[in-house]
């Protein structure tokens, strides 16, 4: 949403007499900017608090005589009856704790709904008194446009030069490249990945995409919340699966040309989740989701939701899926998905369920273009509510490989490491190992691998049939497991092989 198309909305909230906005953001400049649209259009003056100035009008050189302190602030806003829009950035944490601030803060958001005012409280994760809850209204900031972007690195260009020598030397379809990995990140974090990449040399080619990328991957990481996976770095092969593959590549043309789908009466595709054995590659699907859509892969871990603090692994999700928005469009992975949510009961004292509870509000109204790919071993622990038709656009069932399959994994696995597939028995090597999955193919070329440097001979395929022989795959010492596996999946999904 262009930074004028949000202005427009917060100010229909502004007219329509809401006391108190919230925006979860830190992006201060674009707040501000933001704010100003809004005033300018509503009509109404815009008061800034800060703890250095106070309260202070714009355009005005002077604040408020007093204000610097938030109480005497809030008390100013309750006394004026003036109708306008009071910013307090970074006030939610002041008033945690403290109990007199709190009551100023209420009593100033009461006078502000008499007066037709309204006071914007901004910042990360802002939390505010439940006496207030019921006058809130939460607003998503929009992350910078595209053409936003462009312009900053039009200033920056421009800035730095009258300073240094600057080469710019990139097409405009590298320059794209170049500002895409910085879609959903604040204008200060984008200002300052442009900044180093262009100071370091003296100049903007296409070899600062991958900084820009590696920027990026930083700044996604930096909560440890989300694993960042480049478009160049998701780039995978797999063997098989052609029911997926074909699925998938119904599913793309969405992406080449949304404006047209959405004429068609088609939206962004939503997700899929992928149940089987393991180690049959649902985790490699999610990469080749990301390959084949030419979209960046975000990886969200369940265990790094979790807090021992109250409330705190709520707000771990909140992050995590609002940071999965800002960079949309993207595919977000969920590895394991039943770790996430089948903890449940009075163990974790009901965190997992509210958290699920929370993911599933989050998949049916979600505006960004986010798609999901969930994986999951254990289909007894994954939460029915999760199961049903609608939550994901399908749910795929991944089994052991048949035998043509396998000598694919084997070709792959043993090219992979250098050794040409042609000099071995393929067919062979599939045929003895009935029952073994794809990473225990894998498992099977590399102990071999070990096992001939080590005799310093080279590899064999009797070393290969050694290893094979000397595996017990998981088909075997969890046969029931599997038997299970294959009978619930047989009318409720659908076959990913």
């Amino acid at each position: 949403m262009p930074l004028r198309d949000a202005a427009h909305e917060l100010g229909l909230l502004v007219r329509s007499r809401h006391p108190l906005l919230v925006l979860d953001s830190t992006d201060d400049e674009r707040l501000r900017t933001l704010l100003h649209h809004v005033t300018d259009a509503v009509g109404v003056p815009l008061f800034t608090w800060s703890r250095v100035r106070g309260l202070t009008r714009a355009g005005a050189s002077t604040a408020v005589y007093g204000t610097d302190d938030p109480g005497a602030a809030l008390g100013h806003v309750s006394a004026s009856t003036v109708t306008a829009l009071y910013h307090f950035p970074g006030l939610a944490p002041l008033l945690r704790g403290n109990a007199a601030l709190e009551a100023r803060f209420q009593e100033a958001v009461a006078r502000a709904r008499a007066h037709r005012s309204t006071l914007v409280v901004t910042g990360p994760d802002v939390d505010l008194p439940e006496a207030v809850t019921p006058h809130i209204t939460r607003f998503q900031m929009p992350a910078p446009s595209e053409a936003e972007l462009r312009g900053l690195l039009s200033q920056l260009i421009r800035d730095l030069s009258a300073r240094q020598h600057v080469e710019v030397a990139v097409t405009p379809a590298e320059l794209t490249r170049l500002l895409r990995p910085l879609e959903g990140l604040t204008l200060l974090e984008a200002e300052k990945i442009l900044t180093k990449a262009i100071v370091e040399d003296g100049r903007l080619g296409v070899e600062d995409i991958r900084h820009v990328i590696d920027a990026k991957k930083q700044v996604i990481e930096r909560e440890g919340l989300l694993e960042y996976y480049p478009l160049e770095e998701a780039q995978t092969e797999i063997a098989d699966l052609v029911r997926l593959k074909d699925w998938l590549r119904k599913r793309k043309a969405v992406l080449q040309d949304p404006a047209a789908a959405q004429r068609f009466g088609l939206e962004f595709p939503r997700g899929m989740l992928l149940l089987g054995v393991p180690g049959c590659g649902k985790s490699l699907c999610a990469k080749a989701v990301a390959a084949e859509w030419q979209l960046p892969l975000l990886k969200l871990d369940p265990s790094n939701l979790y807090n021992k603090y109250i409330g705190e692994s709520e707000k771990n999700f909140k992050r995590a899926m609002e940071a999965a928005e800002r960079m949309a469009p993207v595919v977000l992975w969920i590895d394991e998905l039943e770790k996430a949510f089948a903890e449940g009961g009075s163990e974790d004292g009901g965190v997992s369920t509210r958290i699920l509870g929370s993911f599933l509000s989050w998949m049916q109204e979600r505006k960004g273009e986010v798609f999901v790919v969930a994986t999951a071993n254990q289909i007894a622990r994954v939460p029915p509510e999760l199961l049903r038709k609608g939550r994901f656009d399908e749910i795929f069932f991944v089994d052991l490989p048949p035998a043509e399959v396998r000598r694919d994994i084997l070709r792959i696995h043993l090219a992979k490491r250098g050794h040409d597939p042609a000099g071995f028995d393929l067919d062979g090597l599939a045929a003895r190992s009935d029952g073994f999955s794809g990473a225990e193919l894998e498992q099977v070329v590399v102990a071999a691998l070990f096992s001939a440097f080590s005799a310093r001979q080279p590899l064999t395929d009797g070393g290969l049939h050694a290893e094979i022989d000397g595996t017990l795959p998981l088909s075997v010492t969890m046969a029931e497991r599997v038997a299970e596996m294959r009978a619930w999946a047989r009318d409720r999904a659908v076959p990913a092989n």
